[in-house]
């Protein structure tokens, strides 16, 4: 048995790995983000007319969104995933169409003014309707045999429906982790406990560090509404629609109990998937923690309060950009898309608007380029100067951090080795030193490295690892922005760096040219 790792290697997105045994299957095959966008255009390095089945850890777009183009390229085998994951991606991918369609209209328009060629989405509504067909229910904890390799999903506390998937082929048992929830998750509550394997492959988004107790992040939230409200402004919360949007629905009815007078403030969720997403969860509530079946059992959803309006046109989301107060929800969770860039643009220069992150934000995003202090930042093809307070709170996280990563790690009471996946360098390199302390061997795949695991050695890729110049061009855009929104030395070394820099541009537009 092999295993080839085609994403989320030495980054967060793009989860895909390639498992060769008679048959060849995928575990999950996600959309790339950030700094690594671009790639979800090029074409799968394998025949997906090859591949017999995908095993589909959760629904996050960074673990399926990339399955309809998998469809569009000839796959026509069955996609195994939990229950309430299939009814998620069937909500996420249209959205995403929806999304994908309107960003091409937009470039197509400037592509037709400057007389460069068209360009098409990923995939359509066909692809999606397509591949919601192949799709086949698993429930947690039952063996799936598919002949030559078994297959047993169990929960990982993550999100609504996700796994961790123990797999047995030949002689060896491999377990993939998914996306693994922290100990005490408050909408899932704790990830399954999983003792034996060979190898595990494990992520590491939060390998080197820690997030807030539960109690402290309670408090930040708590202090960061106060203060924003008393501020008269808009609270803008960028949030995934899935799972961490009605965290964040049930941390303010848990406010609002405390401080009633925040009953009286609206709340949108503005998302046009925000109402299915909740009823989603709403209907698979028996899968949720203790702590929120307990307001089902008294006939109270967590996740429905009076002053909360669900948006879902754009007209209904535009209609509230006059508005002087309010709490918003809004997807993409990184500001990478979504109405939630509408917002930014008219809120984001101002004094009084809050700005609350409560998810992870991967490189090269909108979001990470807030957070990391940047001045100005281009939202919509427009400057924005970034006046308004940012806050950040981690500890709302679906991801575990590295205590929970080793507490998971620490129920093996085999010798696996871990195979460290879906975390920024730093995170997996990190999260590898402290396993190592523990006895434990570790490996680090890079992009298109296959592992033998018959054999417990690493091959040499067979496919060109990726070159992200896109992801470069970016990082001189925004240099270009910083230097002209601040003081820099006018002086001949700096004459001298900058016009060896225009020569190389220079000369990279006369190869462009020729393409």
């Amino acid at each position: 048995m092999r295993i080839t790792f085609l994403g989320a290697a030495g980054e967060v997105t793009g989860s895909c790995f390639l498992l060769e045994n008679n048959k060849k299957y995928l575990v999950d095959c996600g959309i790339f983000q950030g700094k690594s966008e671009n790639e979800n255009e090029a074409p799968f390095p394998f025949d997906p007319k090859d591949i017999s089945g995908v095993i589909l850890t959760h629904a996050h777009l960074d673990h399926s969104g990339r399955i309809p183009k998998l469809v569009k390229e000839g796959f026509k085998g069955k996609i195994y995933a939990t229950y309430p994951t299939i009814e998620l991606c069937e909500i996420l991918w249209l959205d995403t169409v929806k999304l994908m369609k309107e960003e091409v209209e937009r470039i197509n328009r400037k592509n037709l003014r400057s007389g460069k060629p068209l360009i098409e989405p990923l995939y359509t509504e066909k692809e999606v309707e397509m591949a919601m067909k192949l799709f086949e229910p698993v429930p947690y904890d039952e063996m799936l045999d598919l002949n030559d390799i078994k297959v047993r999903f169990r929960d990982s506390a993550h999100i609504l429906g996700a796994s961790s998937l123990e797999l047995w082929g030949d002689n060896t048992k491999i377990v993939f982790s998914g996306d693994v929830g922290p100990q005490n998750n408050v909408m899932e509550g704790t990830p399954s406990i999983i003792e034996g394997a060979d190898y595990v492959v494990i992520e590491s988004t939060y390998g080197d560090r820690l997030h807030k107790s539960l109690e402290d992040t309670r408090k930040e939230f708590e202090s960061v509404i106060l203060e924003a409200v008393n501020s008269g402004g808009k609270i803008l919360i960028p949030s995934f629609v899935v799972d961490r949007a009605q965290r964040v629905i049930y941390e303010i009815m848990l406010l609002s109990y405390k401080y009633p007078f925040l009953t009286k403030i609206p709340i949108f969720f503005d998302s046009p998937m925000g109402k299915k997403v909740t009823e989603v969860y709403e209907r698979h509530s028996n899968l949720l923690s203790g702590e929120i079946q307990k307001y089902f059992l008294e006939g109270i959803s967590p996740f429905q309060l009076k002053n909360l309006r669900f948006l879902s046109t754009p007209d209904e989301s535009k209609s509230i950009n006059d508005l002087d107060m309010g709490i918003i929800i809004a997807g993409s969770g990184m500001c990478t898309g979504g109405r939630i860039l509408h917002h930014l643009k008219h809120n984001l220069w101002k004094e009084n608007t809050h700005l609350i992150f409560v998810g992870y934000q991967a490189e090269g995003t909108l979001g990470r380029r807030i957070v990391d202090g940047e001045k100005k930042v281009h939202v919509m093809g427009e400057e924005i100067t970034v006046r308004a307070k940012i806050h950040t709170i981690n500890g709302f996280s679906a991801h575990a951090d590295q205590k929970d990563l080793l507490t998971w790690t620490d129920n093996f009471q085999s010798d696996p080795t871990f195979i460290i996946v879906h975390g920024e360098p730093k995170a997996s390199q990190t999260l590898g030193q402290l396993l190592q302390l523990k006895g434990r061997k570790t490996i680090i795949p890079t992009y298109a490295q296959t592992l033998d695991l018959e054999k417990k050695e690493i091959i040499t890729p067979k496919v060109t690892p990726k070159i992200d110049v896109y992801s470069l061009i970016s990082d001189l855009e925004n240099y270009i922005a910083k230097f002209k929104s601040q003081p820099i030395p006018q002086d001949m070394d700096t004459y001298s760096l900058l016009n060896s820099a225009l020569i190389l541009l220079k000369e990279i537009d006369k190869r462009s040219t020729n393409i």
